[in-house]
């Protein structure tokens, strides 16, 4: 199983403090379960969408690969 090394991005790091319910295993869990979406708006970015299961609510991530790392841009609840 391989471990995700995340790196946090400016804008991620001030709103985890808003979203503390958001972990890092959540996060993965969403990336792991996802399709690799393009971005609509950067070109070298995506989005993981997933419905997370203890919660029963959807998760998307927007996040960047660097090499084996993947930089977390944002993280936020659809519903």
């Amino acid at each position: 199983m391989n471990i995700i090394k995340f790196i946090y991005s400016f804008h991620w790091r001030k709103q985890k403090k808003y979203r503390p319910e958001t972990t890092d295993d959540i996060i993965e869990i969403c990336i792991n379960n996802s399709k690799k979406l393009k971005d609509r708006i950067w070109d070298d970015a995506y989005n993981a969408i997933a419905k997370i299961p203890p919660f029963g609510r959807t998760l998307k991530v927007v996040y960047k690969e660097k090499g084996k790392d993947i930089k977390i841009i944002t993280s936020y609840w659809l519903d």
